[in-house]
């Protein structure tokens, strides 16, 4: 034992430089295509793949969207548990040779806890009704935040207790390691599911977005590309990021005037606890009703109209479009960072020239919290459903409050008359 804490103590005072590199991923490419193209160069074979590969994830994301909002959460809650393997693993794979006690286990237990904790929110927050139906699930629901804060403390009481003498500070590294990949990971998926609920639009644009930049933004970069981007990323250039941007606007208002046109998409999603079933029904708000605007001088002698008819939301997918070219890449920027101090070309080789499920979702997380920062602080007013549902859960003597205070509230404001005072 004295041996073993001495060995630790040792390799605890390695420079970075002496830290282990990550194995390199191995090529996960089919057989059939390998041999498809094996005549071609290493710069149109990896175009081929990357495009092909593309193709099918696409059409594998139209036919979840199509199986309904239940499903895309199922999507976003995969996704998430990926990229969190993609992390911890590289963690674990650069520090193996330490022999840290309980760090995989402990990092998965704290994904479970997080995952109880954001995932219970949104159970009390959109399925009220639901849960009010089921005696068992009242207890979790009313005690929820103190039992997840009970299960972290779990967590933290269990690595205290995994420390290892003088080797604590490597220990804490990676402790450090496993919350800031539960910030990245964790809350901002249970950001994408919020969004979510406020409309699929809200979900389906921000991500047709940040999908139509980085391929538009490859694709110039591919064929027109001179000028480089950023020492970080070296296969970006100017050409690519000024060609993702244009392309992704122009997507990004057209798409958005397609979807507007569907209830299915602009609607919030509830959940109807007398079918069980997710329901996208409703009135159309002003955001997705066509209305006429009237052109600057400068369009009106340009394109010779003197108003065009446009959804308001078309003007808000400008603001989604634009964050997702410009700021949106800045996400990839900080994993190529991530990866090159780690010495890695990918987070994992799931994908065939794409890398890990990470590498496709990097710019993905930044757009996420902006999404619902913008709904929040432009979009977002009161929810009469969401509110009503709060007060059936209420007790018959607190809702019998609600409606006295209320009515006396309508009365004062003229609204109802005074003779119908109780």
């Amino acid at each position: 034992e004295v041996d073993l804490e001495e060995r630790l103590g040792e390799l605890d005072l390695r420079s970075d430089s002496d830290i282990p590199d990550v194995p390199p991923p191995t090529d996960s490419t089919p057989e059939i295509l390998k041999r498809a193209l094996s005549g071609l160069s290493a710069r149109w074979k990896n175009w081929w793949i990357r495009g092909i590969l593309t193709l099918a994830m696409i059409s594998v994301f139209f036919l979840i969207i199509y199986l309904g909002s239940f499903m895309l959460m199922l999507l976003v809650l995969s996704i998430q548990v990926k990229c969190y393997h993609e992390i911890i693993t590289i963690g674990y794979r650069v520090y193996h040779s330490y022999d840290l006690p309980w760090f995989r286990s402990l990092s998965w237990y704290f994904l479970l806890c997080v995952n109880y904790f954001f995932y219970g929110e949104t159970v009390a927050d959109y399925f009220a009704t639901f849960v009010q139906r089921r005696e068992q699930l009242q207890f979790l629901i009313r005690y929820h935040r103190f039992i997840s804060f009970a299960l972290y403390l779990t967590g933290f009481c269990m690595f205290v207790l995994s420390l290892v003498k003088k080797h604590y500070r490597l220990q804490f590294y990676m402790f450090a390691w496993t919350h800031v990949t539960l910030l990245i990971t964790v809350t901002q998926s249970h950001l994408v599911i919020q969004n979510l609920f406020e409309g699929m639009i809200w979900f389906l644009v921000p991500i047709s977005s940040v999908i139509c930049n980085d391929i538009t933004a490859y694709i110039f970069g591919f064929f027109f590309g001179r000028t480089p981007l950023i020492k970080l990323s070296p296969k970006k250039t100017w050409e690519g990021f000024i060609g993702g941007f244009f392309s992704t606007v122009v997507f990004g208002f057209i798409f958005s005037y397609f979807l507007a046109q569907h209830q299915y998409f602009v609607c919030p999603v509830e959940y109807n606890s007398e079918t069980n079933r997710f329901v996208t029904e409703c009135e159309p708000s002003e955001l997705f009703q066509m209305k006429k605007y009237s052109l600057p001088p400068l369009l009106q002698a340009v394109l010779g109209w003197d108003t065009v008819n446009m959804y308001p939301f078309q003007m808000h997918s400008i603001a989604l479009s634009t964050f997702a070219s410009l700021i949106g890449p800045f996400g990839g920027f900080f994993a190529s960072g991530f990866k090159r101090a780690f010495k890695i070309k990918d987070f994992a080789d799931t994908i065939p020239g794409h890398g890990g499920i990470m590498d496709r979702f990097d710019c993905q997380y930044l757009m996420a919290t902006f999404v619902h920062v913008y709904i929040t602080s432009f979009i977002r007013g009161p929810n009469p459903s969401k509110l009503l549902k709060q007060l059936l859960i209420l007790q018959p003597e607190q809702q019998l409050s609600v409606y006295k205070t209320l009515k006396s509230h309508l009365v004062e404001k003229g609204i109802l008359q005074p003779s119908l005072r109780g």
